[in-house]
């Protein structure tokens, strides 16, 4: 069980990683290892430990992703694009 939750947290922090890509300072949300744990578990098993593996592999995978995972991922980049939107006006 304990291994289960390591890989679990693994892969929320890569799909949550996805969504973040440029904003290093933002942690994984609940949010996120919630709705995409399963999927990272299911599309992307294969590419344990590796985060940077897992990351790639859950965008490559995203339309196979459930609809809560996605809208996450969705959100997540979304406000990851207007922080980054804001940093390049404030330059």
């Amino acid at each position: 069980m304990t291994r289960y939750r390591t890989i679990a947290a693994l892969f929320a922090l890569s799909t949550t990683a996805i969504a973040v890509q440029t904003s290093p300072g933002l942690a994984f949300s609940s949010e996120a290892q919630q709705m995409c744990s399963g999927d990272a578990m299911r599309l992307c098993s294969s590419e344990i430990p590796d985060i940077h593996r897992i990351t790639a592999c859950m965008v490559r995978n995203k339309s196979q992703v459930s609809p809560g995972c996605r809208a996450v991922m969705d959100r997540e980049h979304a406000a990851a694009a207007a922080a980054r939107k804001r940093e390049a006006a404030a330059q």
